[in-house]
């Protein structure tokens, strides 16, 4: 059995680096790289559906669930990275970067804090899969995979470094059961030139 962890399609805000409100949407073209991914997973053999109940990654969470006739269970633990009163700015416009610094950001979440609740979100994760008995998909946003890459669950092969970058829509293929190895990384093979990420595109936040 897989885990199929998903990165959200991309939103106007991704583009122009600002760090997103909650209620960001997907763009056009985000829209149409979820399509893409829902098309190419439609036979994937899908057995249940998780997702940030954050409107871009809800977007694309349904519109894989239409493709695979599956029901989108949401949780707020797969959520992004809170920013607080940063969300709005634009990224290159401050004096740090918000995405790796250790404390609090005003209304925000420490990065201690985001760990424990992405560890929290891979606990539901495991649960949900063990309730489905079968391929599991997981919608969630940039800094929760990177978390995951960086500090495990998840196992890379010898030699395969976590990206610096993850693509909007990006599939990461991982066996569901102990030691979560990844055989997939940051793939957008469903992607054509028209839907193809924004290369400068701001990958979190």
């Amino acid at each position: 059995m897989s885990l199929l962890i998903i990165r959200h399609g991309e939103t106007p805000l991704n583009v122009t680096r600002v760090l997103q409100p909650a209620a960001t949407p997907l763009s056009e073209r985000g829209q149409a790289q979820a399509q893409a991914l829902a098309l190419q997973l439609k036979s994937a053999g899908l057995a249940a559906i998780l997702s940030s109940d954050l409107p871009r990654a809800l977007q694309t969470a349904q519109a894989i669930a239409r493709a695979c006739g599956l029901p989108v269970v949401t949780t707020p633990l797969l959520h992004e990275r809170n920013f607080g009163d940063l969300r709005g700015l634009a990224y290159d416009t401050l004096d740090h970067d918000p995405l790796t610094a250790e404390g609090a950001p005003p209304g925000g979440e420490s990065q201690a804090e985001f760990r424990q609740r992405c560890a929290a979100a891979w606990a539901l994760l495991r649960e949900q899969q063990a309730n489905a008995g079968g391929p599991l998909a997981v919608v969630t946003h940039g800094l929760v995979i990177r978390e995951w890459l960086w500090r495990g669950p998840l196992l890379l092969p010898d030699g395969m470094a976590p990206p610096d970058h993850l693509a909007n829509t990006s599939l990461t293929l991982a066996s569901a059961t102990p030691p979560h190895r990844v055989s997939k990384l940051n793939s957008t093979d469903h992607l054509d030139g028209s839907s193809a990420e924004d290369s400068k595109s701001l990958s979190g936040g």
